[in-house]
């Protein structure tokens, strides 16, 4: 049995131990950071920026560009609680395009249509570039006052949706399976006289939600949808998610069956359409559409 003597004794060792090693622990850091601090940055190999960067959240320019809230969503989450408008899309269906936005963005996003959704798109696409294309210069100037930093183009459609049917017809053509730059394309349905940016550029997703389409004198959107594919057929390589808006109607419904194919088609989601169509310069003699499964049995 210990007496109170030795347990005395045996707590005093431990704890001047305990002291001593505390110290050199102490001291050995001093050392080391008083050492590192003393050398010039050109024996550290790193420059001033570097060590003030390494403070820094990782993948961060600044502190206050990682902290503080981007613009474009900010200005979203007020534009939309504040507003009474109801955007033109459902929830399920902005989901559908969102779900591609969480995997492609950012991006190239090209939409047909300036609306009470823009806004959001460009804000989904936080860090790419959200390129609307607009048929009503007044609407462009109200919308585009409001939200300087929404990137839009005025551009005008000479066709009409009462003449859908013989363009449907048109499509059918040699001239319009054929794919090439819709600037050069011999095809009636390709836009050729948009700014040279909407061509060379390569768009990861294409939004048609526009122009007007929902009476016989509106242009409706059978060059819409048709330039859409041709610029997804024509990009170098890779592939391009085109989403249609308002399929419930005859010539979104058929144009983009038609043109976008079914086979092309990923998705239907109330009113909207989700296809993806993959390059074919990359891979040539690939078909207009693909060829249905069917027909090869």
């Amino acid at each position: 049995m210990r007496t109170k003597s030795q347990s005395s004794s045996n707590l005093k060792v431990i704890f001047t131990c305990c002291s001593i090693l505390i110290f050199l622990i102490i001291f050995f850091a001093r050392s080391n950071i008083s050492s590192s601090s003393s050398k010039p940055l050109s024996e550290t190999n790193l420059s001033q920026e570097d060590v003030e960067n390494q403070h820094k959240p990782k993948g961060c320019p600044t502190t206050q560009q990682c902290t503080k809230m981007p613009i474009s969503l900010s200005d979203a989450l007020v534009h939309y609680v504040t507003s009474n408008v109801t955007p033109q899309q459902t929830f399920d269906e902005v989901s559908v395009s969102k779900r591609v936005l969480d995997k492609k963005s950012p991006c190239n996003f090209l939409v047909f249509g300036l609306g009470h959704d823009s806004l959001m798109w460009a804000s989904l696409n936080h860090g790419g570039r959200t390129l609307f294309i607009e048929e009503d210069k007044a609407w462009i100037e109200t919308v585009t006052n409001k939200f300087p930093n929404l990137e839009s183009y005025h551009v005008v459609y000479d066709t009409k949706v009462k003449n859908s049917d013989k363009l449907m017809e048109l499509g059918r053509s040699e001239e319009c399976t054929s794919v090439t730059d819709p600037r050069n394309s011999k095809c009636d349905l390709a836009l050729k006289d948009f700014p040279a940016d909407f061509y060379e550029t390569k768009w990861d997703l294409i939004m048609v939600d526009a122009p007007t389409g929902y009476h016989e004198e509106a242009p409706g959107r059978m060059s819409a949808i048709y330039t859409a594919g041709l610029l997804a057929r024509n990009r170098e390589d890779g592939e391009t998610d085109v989403f249609v808006h308002d399929v419930n109607r005859p010539v979104e419904d058929e144009f983009s069956a038609t043109f976008l194919c079914k086979g092309y088609m990923r998705e239907q989601n109330g009113r909207l359409r989700h296809f993806t169509i993959p390059s074919h310069r990359a891979r040539a003699g690939r078909p207009f559409c693909p060829v249905d499964v069917d027909r090869r049995r």
